[in-house]
Protein backbone atom coordinates (compact mmCIF):
# COMPACT_ATOMS: atom_id res chain seq x y z
CA UNK A 1 0.00 0.00 0.00
CA UNK A 2 0.99 3.26 -0.98
CA UNK A 3 -0.02 6.54 0.90
CA UNK A 4 0.67 9.77 -0.40
CA UNK A 5 -0.40 13.70 -1.08
CA UNK A 6 -2.22 15.43 -3.88
CA UNK A 7 -1.88 18.72 -3.80
CA UNK A 8 -2.31 21.49 -6.48
CA UNK A 9 -2.79 25.76 -6.97
CA UNK A 10 -1.20 26.65 -3.84
CA UNK A 11 -0.20 30.40 -5.59
CA UNK A 12 2.39 30.76 -3.17
CA UNK A 13 2.13 34.48 -2.22
CA UNK A 14 -0.86 35.29 -4.08
CA UNK A 15 -1.21 38.92 -3.88
CA UNK A 16 -4.38 39.50 -1.99
CA UNK A 17 -7.09 41.94 -3.55
CA UNK A 18 -6.88 45.49 -1.55
CA UNK A 19 -8.52 44.38 1.29
CA UNK A 20 -5.95 46.39 3.46
CA UNK A 21 -8.55 49.32 2.13
CA UNK A 22 -11.16 47.68 4.48
CA UNK A 23 -11.04 48.96 8.42
CA UNK A 24 -10.53 45.51 10.67
CA UNK A 25 -9.99 43.35 7.39
CA UNK A 26 -7.71 40.82 8.42
CA UNK A 27 -5.00 41.65 6.02
CA UNK A 28 -1.98 40.73 7.32
CA UNK A 29 -3.08 37.10 8.24
CA UNK A 30 -4.84 36.82 4.84
CA UNK A 31 -1.31 38.17 3.10
CA UNK A 32 0.03 35.21 4.75
CA UNK A 33 -2.22 32.43 4.52
CA UNK A 34 -0.53 30.92 0.49
CA UNK A 35 2.55 29.99 3.00
CA UNK A 36 0.53 28.99 5.97
CA UNK A 37 -1.36 26.61 3.86
CA UNK A 38 1.89 25.08 2.54
CA UNK A 39 3.46 24.96 5.86
CA UNK A 40 0.23 22.96 6.74
CA UNK A 41 0.39 20.92 3.96
CA UNK A 42 4.18 19.61 4.98
CA UNK A 43 3.12 19.43 8.49
CA UNK A 44 0.33 16.89 7.41
CA UNK A 45 2.52 15.06 5.30
CA UNK A 46 5.64 14.33 8.58
CA UNK A 47 2.30 13.77 10.95
CA UNK A 48 0.79 11.13 8.36
CA UNK A 49 4.35 9.60 7.15
CA UNK A 50 3.37 9.57 3.76
CA UNK A 51 5.66 7.95 1.30
CA UNK A 52 5.92 11.44 -1.34
CA UNK A 53 4.18 14.61 -1.62
CA UNK A 54 2.40 15.82 -5.49
CA UNK A 55 2.44 19.60 -6.42
CA UNK A 56 0.26 19.61 -9.70
CA UNK A 57 1.01 22.92 -11.16
CA UNK A 58 0.51 26.31 -9.83
CA UNK A 59 3.08 25.82 -6.59
CA UNK A 60 4.01 29.84 -7.86
CA UNK A 61 1.26 32.53 -8.77
CA UNK A 62 3.60 33.84 -10.80
CA UNK A 63 7.13 35.88 -10.95
CA UNK A 64 8.08 36.25 -7.81
CA UNK A 65 8.47 39.39 -6.23
CA UNK A 66 11.55 38.67 -4.40
CA UNK A 67 13.45 36.14 -3.87
CA UNK A 68 11.49 35.39 -0.20
CA UNK A 69 9.28 33.97 -2.04
CA UNK A 70 11.62 30.84 -3.45
CA UNK A 71 13.58 30.93 -0.08
CA UNK A 72 10.48 30.10 1.91
CA UNK A 73 9.99 26.92 -0.03
CA UNK A 74 13.21 25.92 -0.22
CA UNK A 75 12.82 26.16 3.74
CA UNK A 76 9.51 23.83 3.71
CA UNK A 77 10.68 21.41 1.38
CA UNK A 78 14.08 21.22 3.83
CA UNK A 79 11.48 20.16 6.85
CA UNK A 80 10.34 17.28 4.06
CA UNK A 81 13.88 16.37 3.52
CA UNK A 82 15.05 15.54 6.90
CA UNK A 83 11.88 13.40 7.21
CA UNK A 84 13.07 11.53 4.49
CA UNK A 85 9.84 12.49 2.30
CA UNK A 86 10.51 12.78 -1.47
CA UNK A 87 8.38 15.69 -3.32
CA UNK A 88 7.71 16.61 -7.08
CA UNK A 89 5.88 19.00 -8.50
CA UNK A 90 4.89 20.16 -12.05
CA UNK A 91 4.53 23.91 -13.48
CA UNK A 92 1.39 24.81 -14.61
CA UNK A 93 -0.03 28.15 -16.46
CA UNK A 94 1.06 30.93 -13.29
CA UNK A 95 4.17 29.55 -12.82
CA UNK A 96 5.40 28.31 -16.23
CA UNK A 97 9.08 27.57 -17.28
CA UNK A 98 9.07 31.44 -19.32
CA UNK A 99 6.74 33.46 -16.53
CA UNK A 100 9.95 33.02 -13.67
CA UNK A 101 12.41 35.87 -14.48
CA UNK A 102 14.19 34.80 -10.70
CA UNK A 103 15.21 31.96 -10.07
CA UNK A 104 17.07 29.97 -7.02
CA UNK A 105 18.63 26.42 -7.22
CA UNK A 106 15.83 24.04 -6.55
CA UNK A 107 16.14 21.55 -3.53
CA UNK A 108 16.63 17.79 -4.03
CA UNK A 109 14.88 15.02 -2.59
CA UNK A 110 16.40 13.21 0.08
CA UNK A 111 18.38 10.67 -2.69
CA UNK A 112 19.63 13.32 -4.87
CA UNK A 113 16.60 14.02 -7.64
CA UNK A 114 14.52 16.71 -8.49
CA UNK A 115 11.72 18.18 -6.91
CA UNK A 116 10.65 19.25 -10.19
CA UNK A 117 9.81 17.34 -13.30
CA UNK A 118 10.58 18.17 -17.12
CA UNK A 119 8.42 20.97 -18.76
CA UNK A 120 9.68 20.11 -22.29
CA UNK A 121 8.90 16.36 -21.95
CA UNK A 122 7.30 13.45 -19.83
CA UNK A 123 9.21 12.77 -17.05
CA UNK A 124 9.34 9.34 -15.34
CA UNK A 125 9.90 8.78 -12.58
CA UNK A 126 10.74 5.19 -10.82
CA UNK A 127 10.10 4.62 -7.01
CA UNK A 128 11.36 1.06 -7.42
CA UNK A 129 11.24 0.25 -3.20
CA UNK A 130 7.38 1.44 -3.25
CA UNK A 131 6.38 -0.03 -6.85
CA UNK A 132 5.43 3.48 -7.93
CA UNK A 133 5.91 5.55 -11.63
CA UNK A 134 4.93 8.92 -11.81
CA UNK A 135 4.45 10.35 -14.62
CA UNK A 136 4.82 14.29 -15.48
CA UNK A 137 5.23 17.17 -17.35
CA UNK A 138 4.97 20.92 -16.51
CA UNK A 139 4.13 23.91 -18.79
CA UNK A 140 7.02 25.84 -20.69
CA UNK A 141 4.61 28.00 -21.74
CA UNK A 142 1.76 30.06 -20.08
CA UNK A 143 -0.87 29.18 -23.02
CA UNK A 144 -0.18 25.82 -23.08
CA UNK A 145 -2.93 24.82 -25.25
CA UNK A 146 -1.35 21.26 -27.00
CA UNK A 147 -2.79 18.37 -25.47
CA UNK A 148 -0.03 17.25 -23.37
CA UNK A 149 -1.69 13.98 -22.22
CA UNK A 150 -1.03 12.38 -25.71
CA UNK A 151 3.03 12.01 -24.86
CA UNK A 152 2.34 10.11 -21.85
CA UNK A 153 3.15 6.60 -21.97
CA UNK A 154 1.19 3.90 -21.18
CA UNK A 155 1.17 2.04 -17.58
CA UNK A 156 4.69 0.79 -16.56
CA UNK A 157 3.61 -2.67 -15.96
CA UNK A 158 3.67 -4.19 -12.38
CA UNK A 159 3.74 -0.86 -10.81
CA UNK A 160 1.47 1.80 -9.67
CA UNK A 161 1.20 4.46 -12.05
CA UNK A 162 0.61 7.87 -11.43
CA UNK A 163 -0.15 10.70 -13.71
CA UNK A 164 0.26 14.55 -13.20
CA UNK A 165 -0.97 16.96 -15.40
CA UNK A 166 -2.15 20.27 -14.83
CA UNK A 167 -5.23 20.79 -17.24
CA UNK A 168 -8.63 22.10 -17.65
CA UNK A 169 -9.78 18.84 -19.04
CA UNK A 170 -12.85 19.03 -20.90
CA UNK A 171 -15.84 21.21 -20.07
CA UNK A 172 -14.49 23.40 -17.27
CA UNK A 173 -16.28 26.43 -17.97
CA UNK A 174 -15.06 29.53 -17.05
CA UNK A 175 -11.20 28.42 -17.82
CA UNK A 176 -9.17 28.73 -20.40
CA UNK A 177 -8.46 25.44 -22.21
CA UNK A 178 -5.12 24.77 -21.20
CA UNK A 179 -3.40 21.29 -21.90
CA UNK A 180 -7.06 20.54 -22.86
CA UNK A 181 -7.65 16.72 -22.95
CA UNK A 182 -10.92 14.30 -21.85
CA UNK A 183 -10.88 12.24 -19.27
CA UNK A 184 -11.61 8.77 -21.43
CA UNK A 185 -8.31 10.14 -23.07
CA UNK A 186 -6.45 9.63 -19.77
CA UNK A 187 -8.19 6.82 -18.76
CA UNK A 188 -7.00 5.41 -21.85
CA UNK A 189 -3.50 5.19 -20.04
CA UNK A 190 -4.46 2.83 -17.33
CA UNK A 191 -2.72 4.51 -14.99
CA UNK A 192 -3.83 3.95 -10.79
CA UNK A 193 -4.65 7.85 -10.13
CA UNK A 194 -4.28 11.06 -12.00
CA UNK A 195 -3.11 14.22 -10.11
CA UNK A 196 -4.52 16.95 -11.78
CA UNK A 197 -4.19 20.92 -10.94
CA UNK A 198 -5.74 24.44 -12.53
CA UNK A 199 -9.16 23.91 -11.41
CA UNK A 200 -9.70 25.11 -8.12
CA UNK A 201 -12.67 23.18 -6.93
CA UNK A 202 -12.35 19.56 -5.40
CA UNK A 203 -13.50 16.93 -7.72
CA UNK A 204 -12.95 13.61 -9.26
CA UNK A 205 -14.08 13.46 -12.67
CA UNK A 206 -13.40 9.47 -13.17
CA UNK A 207 -15.59 7.55 -15.75
CA UNK A 208 -16.85 4.59 -15.28
CA UNK A 209 -14.27 2.03 -14.95
CA UNK A 210 -11.73 3.90 -15.10
CA UNK A 211 -9.07 5.13 -11.97
CA UNK A 212 -10.15 8.62 -10.11
CA UNK A 213 -9.12 11.24 -12.15
CA UNK A 214 -9.38 14.07 -9.53
CA UNK A 215 -8.52 18.09 -9.47
CA UNK A 216 -7.70 18.35 -5.64
CA UNK A 217 -8.58 22.02 -5.70
CA UNK A 218 -6.50 25.10 -4.41
CA UNK A 219 -4.91 24.52 -0.83
CA UNK A 220 -6.40 28.32 0.02
CA UNK A 221 -9.08 30.30 -1.18
CA UNK A 222 -7.92 33.48 -1.91
CA UNK A 223 -11.26 35.58 -2.67
CA UNK A 224 -15.01 35.17 -2.61
CA UNK A 225 -14.74 33.28 -5.96
CA UNK A 226 -13.00 30.28 -3.85
CA UNK A 227 -15.43 29.73 -1.23
CA UNK A 228 -15.83 26.64 1.51
CA UNK A 229 -13.15 24.54 2.41
CA UNK A 230 -9.86 24.05 0.66
CA UNK A 231 -6.74 21.90 0.92
CA UNK A 232 -5.59 18.21 -0.15
CA UNK A 233 -6.14 14.64 -1.26
CA UNK A 234 -4.81 12.34 0.79
CA UNK A 235 -4.81 9.28 -1.33
CA UNK A 236 -3.94 5.44 -0.56
CA UNK A 237 -3.22 2.71 -3.29
CA UNK A 238 -3.23 -0.35 -2.77
CA UNK A 239 -3.13 -2.79 -5.87
CA UNK A 240 -5.50 -5.45 -4.84
CA UNK A 241 -7.90 -2.69 -3.23
CA UNK A 242 -10.16 0.24 -4.51
CA UNK A 243 -8.04 3.35 -3.68
CA UNK A 244 -9.42 5.39 -0.77
CA UNK A 245 -9.56 9.31 -1.24
CA UNK A 246 -9.56 11.59 1.57
CA UNK A 247 -9.80 15.35 1.72
CA UNK A 248 -8.10 16.99 4.28
CA UNK A 249 -8.27 20.83 4.64
CA UNK A 250 -5.32 23.57 4.64
CA UNK A 251 -6.43 26.98 4.25
CA UNK A 252 -6.55 29.26 7.30
CA UNK A 253 -8.59 31.80 5.75
CA UNK A 254 -12.38 30.76 4.77
CA UNK A 255 -14.25 32.37 2.47
CA UNK A 256 -18.36 32.20 2.63
CA UNK A 257 -21.30 33.70 1.44
CA UNK A 258 -24.11 34.11 4.13
CA UNK A 259 -27.27 34.77 1.82
CA UNK A 260 -29.89 35.96 4.19
CA UNK A 261 -33.78 35.54 2.63
CA UNK A 262 -35.33 38.98 4.07
CA UNK A 263 -39.18 38.44 2.09
CA UNK A 264 -40.21 38.07 6.22
CA UNK A 265 -38.01 40.74 7.38
CA UNK A 266 -39.36 44.49 7.61
CA UNK A 267 -37.20 46.15 10.88
CA UNK A 268 -33.63 46.44 9.82
CA UNK A 269 -32.64 45.68 12.91
CA UNK A 270 -34.13 42.47 12.85
CA UNK A 271 -32.03 41.50 9.58
CA UNK A 272 -29.23 43.21 11.75
CA UNK A 273 -29.49 40.54 14.24
CA UNK A 274 -30.11 37.80 11.87
CA UNK A 275 -27.00 38.66 9.88
CA UNK A 276 -25.14 38.25 13.67
CA UNK A 277 -26.38 35.42 14.30
CA UNK A 278 -25.35 33.72 11.15
CA UNK A 279 -22.25 34.90 11.28
CA UNK A 280 -21.71 33.36 14.97
CA UNK A 281 -22.99 29.74 12.98
CA UNK A 282 -20.39 30.26 10.60
CA UNK A 283 -17.83 31.03 12.91
CA UNK A 284 -18.79 28.08 14.80
CA UNK A 285 -18.60 25.52 11.83
CA UNK A 286 -15.03 27.36 10.80
CA UNK A 287 -12.89 26.63 14.15
CA UNK A 288 -8.86 27.30 14.51
CA UNK A 289 -9.50 29.48 11.37
CA UNK A 290 -10.28 32.83 10.18
CA UNK A 291 -13.82 33.45 8.71
CA UNK A 292 -14.28 36.08 5.85
CA UNK A 293 -18.19 36.40 5.30
CA UNK A 294 -19.71 38.17 2.01
CA UNK A 295 -23.53 38.80 2.97
CA UNK A 296 -25.69 38.70 0.09
CA UNK A 297 -29.76 40.12 0.92
CA UNK A 298 -32.21 38.44 -1.19
CA UNK A 299 -36.03 38.20 -1.24
CA UNK A 300 -38.44 40.88 -1.93
CA UNK A 301 -39.16 43.43 0.99
CA UNK A 302 -39.63 46.74 1.96
CA UNK A 303 -36.46 47.20 3.36
CA UNK A 304 -34.92 47.18 -0.05
CA UNK A 305 -35.04 50.81 -0.59
CA UNK A 306 -33.83 51.62 2.89
CA UNK A 307 -30.79 49.30 2.33
CA UNK A 308 -29.90 50.51 -1.01
CA UNK A 309 -30.45 54.18 -0.50
CA UNK A 310 -27.94 53.70 2.71
CA UNK A 311 -25.95 50.77 1.83
CA UNK A 312 -21.94 51.94 2.69
CA UNK A 313 -23.52 52.78 6.39
CA UNK A 314 -25.46 49.71 7.07
CA UNK A 315 -22.47 47.51 5.60
CA UNK A 316 -20.38 49.08 8.22
CA UNK A 317 -22.73 48.21 11.02
CA UNK A 318 -23.17 44.81 10.19
CA UNK A 319 -19.29 44.97 9.83
CA UNK A 320 -19.55 46.53 13.72
CA UNK A 321 -21.77 43.87 15.06
CA UNK A 322 -19.30 40.97 13.99
CA UNK A 323 -15.98 42.69 15.24
CA UNK A 324 -16.96 40.94 19.38
CA UNK A 325 -17.80 37.51 17.87
CA UNK A 326 -15.42 34.76 18.79
CA UNK A 327 -12.32 37.31 19.38
CA UNK A 328 -12.63 38.51 16.11
CA UNK A 329 -12.00 35.04 14.22
CA UNK A 330 -14.71 36.19 11.39
CA UNK A 331 -15.21 39.46 9.56
CA UNK A 332 -18.04 40.42 6.95
CA UNK A 333 -15.82 41.32 3.65
CA UNK A 334 -19.20 42.67 1.85
CA UNK A 335 -22.85 43.50 1.75
CA UNK A 336 -24.55 43.01 -1.26
CA UNK A 337 -28.68 43.31 -1.82
CA UNK A 338 -29.59 41.45 -4.47
CA UNK A 339 -33.38 41.71 -3.08
CA UNK A 340 -36.11 43.38 -4.60
CA UNK A 341 -38.68 45.60 -3.81
CA UNK A 342 -42.56 44.72 -3.03
CA UNK A 343 -44.06 45.96 -6.52
CA UNK A 344 -47.51 45.57 -4.68
CA UNK A 345 -46.61 48.20 -2.50
CA UNK A 346 -46.56 50.79 -5.61
CA UNK A 347 -49.31 52.77 -7.10
CA UNK A 348 -48.95 54.27 -10.52
CA UNK A 349 -50.80 55.08 -13.54
CA UNK A 350 -49.82 52.32 -16.30
CA UNK A 351 -49.92 55.03 -18.64
CA UNK A 352 -47.90 57.60 -17.23
CA UNK A 353 -44.10 58.39 -17.43
CA UNK A 354 -43.95 55.97 -14.54
CA UNK A 355 -45.67 52.94 -16.72
CA UNK A 356 -43.54 54.20 -19.68
CA UNK A 357 -40.10 53.94 -17.66
CA UNK A 358 -41.30 50.57 -16.88
CA UNK A 359 -41.67 49.68 -20.64
CA UNK A 360 -38.52 51.11 -22.02
CA UNK A 361 -36.91 48.99 -19.75
CA UNK A 362 -38.74 46.02 -19.94
CA UNK A 363 -38.53 46.35 -23.94
CA UNK A 364 -34.34 47.13 -23.87
CA UNK A 365 -34.62 43.80 -21.88
CA UNK A 366 -35.76 41.96 -24.63
CA UNK A 367 -34.28 43.78 -27.45
CA UNK A 368 -30.63 41.79 -28.33
CA UNK A 369 -29.66 44.60 -30.21
CA UNK A 370 -30.06 47.10 -27.50
CA UNK A 371 -28.72 44.60 -24.84
CA UNK A 372 -25.79 44.13 -27.50
CA UNK A 373 -25.16 47.85 -27.39
CA UNK A 374 -25.18 48.50 -23.42
CA UNK A 375 -22.37 45.42 -23.57
CA UNK A 376 -20.32 47.23 -26.34
CA UNK A 377 -20.40 50.24 -24.64
CA UNK A 378 -19.45 48.72 -21.70
CA UNK A 379 -16.12 47.25 -22.77
CA UNK A 380 -14.01 49.57 -22.53
CA UNK A 381 -14.73 50.42 -18.79
CA UNK A 382 -14.53 46.86 -17.93
CA UNK A 383 -11.11 46.32 -19.98
CA UNK A 384 -9.83 49.04 -17.49
CA UNK A 385 -11.19 47.57 -14.23
CA UNK A 386 -9.22 45.39 -11.97
CA UNK A 387 -11.12 41.58 -11.46
CA UNK A 388 -11.81 42.07 -8.15
CA UNK A 389 -14.04 44.29 -9.24
CA UNK A 390 -15.63 42.60 -12.88
CA UNK A 391 -15.84 38.75 -11.01
CA UNK A 392 -16.61 40.06 -7.57
CA UNK A 393 -18.23 36.29 -6.74
CA UNK A 394 -21.69 37.95 -7.16
CA UNK A 395 -22.16 36.76 -11.17
CA UNK A 396 -21.00 36.79 -14.15
CA UNK A 397 -18.77 39.39 -15.41
CA UNK A 398 -20.11 42.82 -16.00
CA UNK A 399 -20.34 43.52 -19.70
CA UNK A 400 -22.34 40.01 -19.93
CA UNK A 401 -25.82 40.35 -21.62
CA UNK A 402 -27.20 38.14 -17.85
CA UNK A 403 -25.27 40.68 -15.94
CA UNK A 404 -26.77 43.83 -18.18
CA UNK A 405 -30.39 42.31 -17.03
CA UNK A 406 -29.56 41.43 -13.59
CA UNK A 407 -29.22 45.31 -13.17
CA UNK A 408 -32.09 46.55 -14.90
CA UNK A 409 -34.30 44.03 -13.01
CA UNK A 410 -32.73 45.43 -9.75
CA UNK A 411 -32.81 48.90 -11.01
CA UNK A 412 -37.01 48.98 -11.90
CA UNK A 413 -38.10 48.54 -8.22
CA UNK A 414 -35.37 51.04 -7.32
CA UNK A 415 -36.53 53.74 -9.70
CA UNK A 416 -40.19 52.58 -9.11
CA UNK A 417 -39.75 53.79 -5.28
CA UNK A 418 -37.72 56.83 -5.57
CA UNK A 419 -40.02 57.76 -8.74
CA UNK A 420 -43.46 57.13 -6.51
CA UNK A 421 -41.99 59.06 -3.62
CA UNK A 422 -41.51 62.14 -5.91
CA UNK A 423 -44.59 61.66 -7.01
CA UNK A 424 -46.72 61.56 -3.66
CA UNK A 425 -44.71 64.88 -3.00
CA UNK A 426 -45.33 66.73 -5.43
Amino acid sequence: MVRFIHAADIHLDSPMLQLEHYEGAPADEIRRSTRRALTNLIDLAIEKQVDFVLIAGDLYDGDWPDHNTGLFFTSEVARLRAAEIPLYFISGNHDAANKLTKALPLPTNPDGSPVQLSSTKVDSVILQDLGVAIHGRGFRKQAETDNLSEKYPRATRDLLNIGMLHTSLQGAQGHAPYAPCTPQQLADKEYDYWALGHIHIREDRAIEGSCPIVFSGNTQGRSVRETGAKGCVLVELDPIAPPKLEFQPLDVCRWEICEIDATEIDRIDDLIQQCKTRMQAICANNPDRTSIVRVRVVGQTPLYSTLQARLEHWQSVMRQETFDIDEGSIWMERLRVKATAPREAITYDASGPIGELLQTIGSVSADPDAMAAIQSALEPLVAKLPIELVEDGDGVAWNHQDQIRQWLDEAEPLLLNRLATLEADV
